[in-house]
């Protein structure tokens, strides 16, 4: 942990939400930039996490139809489409992190690793909003690859995705640990949460540029995103023995971190280099969503989102989206998103201190959300 994350935390229960120190090592831009943060502790701690969840997940997809399994396996980049092995890329692995970091963190690594079970539990719930996502969305790229509806069509992925689901509340179900039980009904309760995220998110695609609210799609944000990061820390904080307290300050922690990383996730679907991040550049913008960069430069009152408004009440055509994100950027959309990133980390701070005062032993979880809120893909 750098010696500006550790101060950080020691003060930001002293700070105004919203405000970072000067010269803070948080940052938003999409392009690397030089600092105290070089996140080589949250890469460690992710690819530990992969390492701990993974033959949990593998053992869980083989109980799989052959049908679903396949699809899982090519969805997690094991296998390619012709049922050939694969070594793709199964994600980055914030949300079994999370919950591992924050059971070590409050319960020493014993928690970590009686957490192992629920931390496959929630990536395979994310998994499972990803092959769902990516119907509702049509998203033909994921991970530098044709997404899994392109390849064997929208009745298997959707199938393929409830089954995930149910192999996530099945581990639960089956782990004998005392927090099991707490921890299927908060994931199962997140889930529900999600689900409510996705539908505004799509709903709001059917509506005119002027007509979603700032308010909205943060509240839409929080939901399909900040939750289930949130719900991570929470199972993190159950499998620790920690108090109901602790465990809701784990989790606000996680929804304020989760806002930051769809706010960057955001600004990355709009300028993010295609190479780094695995999807076609500006396709959230060619689908004209009301993503909070978006629908932060609508709402900003300026001449250039009265042109925004202009561009996204027409269907796209296939033509140049230049104009679009320039639009975005002279509306304020892309300084606002990175702004309140940084208002995000801050509050996040705030609540961890809450649960974990000690810099040292929050020191993995900050970590985390740094490397979420400066990752470039």
């Amino acid at each position: 942990m750098t010696e500006s994350t550790t101060a950080s935390l020691a003060e930001a229960d002293q700070r105004p939400a919203g405000t970072l120190e000067r010269g803070s090592s948080i940052a938003t831009d999409t392009d690397s930039r030089p600092g105290p943060f070089d996140g080589h502790e949250a890469v460690a701690i992710l690819e530990r996490a992969r390492a701990s969840i993974d033959p949990e997940l593998r053992a869980a997809i083989e109980s799989l139809p052959g049908s679903m399994r396949r699809i899982a396996r090519y969805h997690f980049g094991w296998e390619h489409a012709d049922g050939t092995p694969a070594a793709g890329n199964a994600g980055k692995a914030i949300r079994p992190a999370l919950v591992l970091t924050t059971a070590a963190a409050l319960g020493g690594p014993g928690a970590r690793a009686a957490a192992v079970r629920a931390a496959a539990a929630v990536e395979l719930v994310h998994n499972f909003t990803l092959l769902h996502d990516d119907v509702m969305d049509r998203d033909t790229t994921r991970r530098h690859r044709p997404t899994a509806w392109t390849v064997f069509g929208d009745t298997d992925a959707i199938l393929a995705g409830d089954a995930l689901q149910a192999l996530a509340l099945r581990l639960l179900a089956e782990d004998p640990h005392p927090a099991s039980a707490a921890a299927a009904a908060r994931l199962a309760a997140c889930v529900v949460e999600l689900c409510e995220g996705q539908q505004a998110d799509t709903a709001m695609e059917g509506r005119g540029p002027a007509e979603v609210t700032l308010g909205e799609v943060l509240a839409m944000a929080e939901a399909k995103t900040g939750a289930l990061l949130g719900c991570a820390c929470a199972l993190g904080a159950l499998y620790a023995g920690a108090s109901a307290a602790d465990a809701e300050a784990v989790d606000a922690f996680g929804r304020e971190a989760g806002l930051a990383f769809q706010l960057i996730d955001d600004v990355i679907g709009i300028w993010g280099d295609p190479s780094r991040t695995g999807k076609p550049a500006g396709a959230d913008l060619a689908a004209r969503k009301k993503s909070l960069p978006v629908v932060a430069a609508l709402t900003s009152g300026t001449p250039a989102a009265v042109e925004l408004a202009e561009l996204y009440e027409v269907p796209y055509d296939g033509g140049d989206l230049e104009p679009t994100v320039l639009a975005v950027e002279r509306a304020g959309g892309r300084d606002w998103a990175q702004g309140q990133a940084s208002d995000r980390m801050a509050r996040a701070m705030q609540k961890l201190s809450r649960a974990i005062p000690d810099p040292e032993a929050a020191g993995g979880l900050l970590a985390l959300a740094e490397f979420v809120t400066r990752r470039t893909s």
